[in-house]
Order: structure tokens, then C-alpha cells, then sequence
């Protein structure tokens, strides 16, 4: 692949993305072929995962004269440094060990429950290399379990069909994780994404450290991460509103495995929305963690509207003094775009609301400061005047 002239200077500050735009001359390939990538100068700038028929037509995993081993032994041991520096297993066995390009490895997921790896591929290019990671893997890190769930929107994107399958060891579909001193019970198979929301755990930290005598509310609580923390943080009550109602017996059985009172807890099967319209906001704290609104970029718009609403709503609704933790895990709403929906639906709800906090980013989620678009959750701590 040479570029245009000019084109090679992201590659040159370790950017991961190459736009068919940038590309001068590139040779008849195969979906997930690997090409030496060269500046109009000549310059070797390194090797990239070839996508066909995407704008982003191929991702650099190695650069200048590495090899693509040496380019994944390198990233993989250098992740597993990372975290062994600020994960003590005693308290917490559940983090992300690979997180795509914030670990240089684009289009490769590796999530830890206990000595379980769970793995995402989303690129065709990863997918060649698949059994190479594998290998890694087993020797960084030596698990009883290594077993692929890939099956999110960006692998249907990239045109790859879903993929759950061992890969290594033996698999049990339950786990119990540590997640700062908590149990969690984890469905390998059909939790949502690879069983457990971990890039929310320094929020739920944090909840735990508000919500002691104060009444929560959780919205989208999924298996309850965020309600076992306020209960584990001394809650006087905490409500779980989720439209699954396969996520009950999880939910209670995290609350019975940390010792709560199942007292303090009330589940909700509703759908979010309708039950916002209907409640009796009698509550302190209230947590709006949604799925994304928007999967790409011409959604931005209708998700524009849905925030704005939701916590418009909210906001009205809240008593003086209480705490709203609102996120979005949307890629394409960037964090300065979702502080001006947030001030939108300030502005209708006509209360004063303050920015006490900012989205604590978990240590197992790094984001190169080479490629920042790889940042996705924001969530931002209001105080309701």
C-alpha cells in the first residue's frame, strides 16, 4: 500500500486507521490480507489489516520494521504489564486485558472473569491471527478458560457472522468475579456483551461511596452493578428498573451474594421510559445508564432528541438537592457533544444543575493518546438545585 503524499503523517504519530481516501495505490486483495504500508517517499511506515469495501480500509497494527509477532507478543505483554500494576486479584479479578486500540491491537477485545479470557474479534485481519493471540495469551497469562463471544455491531459491520466458541480449556458458562471486594455472579454466554459492563466500574464505585441513607434509583440495571454498589454503600433503598426480566435472578442473586438486604431493593420490570412518565420521584440519587442511541453516525440527530428528553424529564422531576449520574456509551456522541445535550435538557427542565463529577476512566481501559477516537463512555455527576 503507498499513500499520497502527505497521507503518512497520522501513521507516523501511531495513528491505527487508514481512510480509502489516503490510499495511492494499493494491489488487488482479500478481505483480512495484510499489506506493507509505504509513504509516497518510500518510507516503510509498517503493516495494516486490509478491510474491503469500508472507509476505513485498513488498520495499522504494526509499525516502522516490526513484525506482526512481534507487534502482538509486544502489545499483549505490554497490556498484562499495565494491569498487574493496579489490579490486585484478592479484591478485584475482572478487568479488560486488551482493549483494541488502547492497547494497539485494533479489532481485538480480551476481558478477564477470574481465570476465564473472554475474547471479541471485530476485524477480519484479527480473525487470521486468531489462533497466534490465542497462543499468546495462554502464555502471558496461562488461563483455565479462553472462549470467543464475538458477536458485536462492529463485527457485523466488518461483515462477520457471530461467533461463540472454546477456544481453550474447559468452559463454564457461570463465574463469580471480584469487583473491589464485591461478587458478582457472570453469564459467559448470554450476558450482555462479554458477560459484564466493566468500563463502568470506577462508576459504581462511586456510587457506592453517594448512596449511603440516600434512596437510589437504577435505570437500565441489567444484572445490577450499580444497585449491589449503592446497597453494599449503606442505600436506604434502591430501585432496579430493567425490561428484561431474565435479568431478575441475577440481579437478586448478586444482592444475596454480597450479604444485602433484599429489603432495601425493589426490582422493576418496565421499560425505562414509560416508567419515568409514571413514578413518584421520591428518590436521591438516580443513575441513567442507557444502551447506545446511536450505532453510527447519521443516528446522531434522533440520539440528540432521546438524551435530551430523557434527562429533560428527569431533571424536572427531581427533588432539590438530589444527585443524577447520567452516561452514554454512544461512540459517536462525544463528550463535549453530550454536555451540550445535558445543558439542553437543563435549560427545558428550567432547574439550576451543577457538574459535580466526570467519568472516572477505569486503568483496564486505556485510550491511546494516538488515537482518541477510540473513547466512547461519558458520564457526567449533576447536582439538581
Amino acid at each position: 500500500m503507498i499513500l499520497k503524499a502527505g497521507k503518512e503523517k497520522p501513521i507516523l504519530q501511531k495513528h491505527h486507521w487508514i481512510y480509502s481516501g489516503a490510499v495511492a495505490h494499493l494491489p488487488p486483495f482479500d478481505e483480512g490480507d495484510t499489506a506493507e504500508v509505504y509513504s509516497k517517499q518510500g518510507e516503510k511506515l509498517g503493516i495494516a489489516l486490509l478491510n474491503r469495501g469500508r472507509s476505513i480500509i485498513g488498520h495499522m497494527l504494526a509499525f516502522q520494521n516490526e513484525t506482526l509477532s512481534e507487534a502482538l507478543s509486544r502489545r499483549i505483554r505490554d497490556a498484562a504489564i499495565l494491569r498487574r500494576k493496579w489490579f490486585d486479584p484478592q479484591k478485584t479479578n475482572a478487568f479488560r486485558l486488551i482493549n483494541a486500540e488502547g492497547d494497539g491491537i485494533p479489532g481485538l477485545i480480551v476481558d478477564a472473569y477470574a481465570d476465564a479470557l473472554v475474547v471479541q474479534v471485530s476485524n477480519p485481519g484479527i480473525e487470521r491471527l486468531k489462533g497466534e493471540i490465542v497462543s499468546l495469551l495462554i502464555q502471558e497469562f496461562n488461563p483455565k478458560t479462553i472462549f470467543e463471544k464475538s458477536t458485536s455491531f462492529l463485527r457485523r459491520k466488518e461483515g462477520l457472522n457471530e461467533v461463540r466458541a472454546l477456544l481453550h480449556g474447559d468452559f463454564n458458562q457461570e463465574v463469580e468475579i471480584l469487583e473491589n471486594g464485591l461478587r458478582f455472579s457472570v453469564d459467559l454466554l448470554e450476558g450482555q456483551k462479554t458477560g459484564l459492563f466493566l468500563d463502568q466500574r470506577d462508576m459504581r464505585a462511586q456510587v457506592r461511596e453517594l448512596s449511603s441513607n440516600r434512596r437510589v434509583l437504577n435505570c437500565f440495571a441489567y444484572t445490577g452493578g450499580f444497585s449491589v454498589s449503592a446497597l453494599a454503600g449503606s442505600a436506604s433503598h434502591v430501585d432496579s428498573v430493567e425490561i428484561s426480566a431474565k435479568c431478575q435472578p441475577r440481579l437478586e442473586k448478586n444482592i444475596s451474594l454480597n450479604g444485602l438486604s433484599s429489603e432495601r431493593h425493589q426490582f422493576v420490570k418496565a421499560d425505562v421510559f414509560d416508567f419515568l412518565k409514571t413514578a413518584d420521584f421520591n428518590y436521591d440519587l438516580i443513575i441513567l445508564d442507557p444502551p447506545a442511541f446511536v450505532k453510527k453516525r447519521d443516528d446522531i440527530a434522533k440520539a440528540f432528541r432521546a438524551y435530551k428528553d430523557m434527562n429533560a424529564h428527569v431533571m424536572r422531576k427531581m427533588a432539590p438537592g438530589s444527585l443524577l449520574l447520567t452516561c452514554s456509551c454512544s461512540y459517536h456522541v462525544e463528550e463535549s457533544l453530550f454536555q451540550n445535550i445535558l445543558f439542553r435538557a437543563a435549560s427545558e427542565s428550567k432547574r439550576n444543575i451543577r457538574i459535580i463529577g466526570r467519568h472516572r476512566q477505569a486503568y483496564d481501559h486505556p485510550v491511546s493518546i494516538f488515537h482518541p477516537e477510540s473513547s466512547y463512555l461519558k458520564s457526567f455527576l449533576l447536582y439538581v438545585d
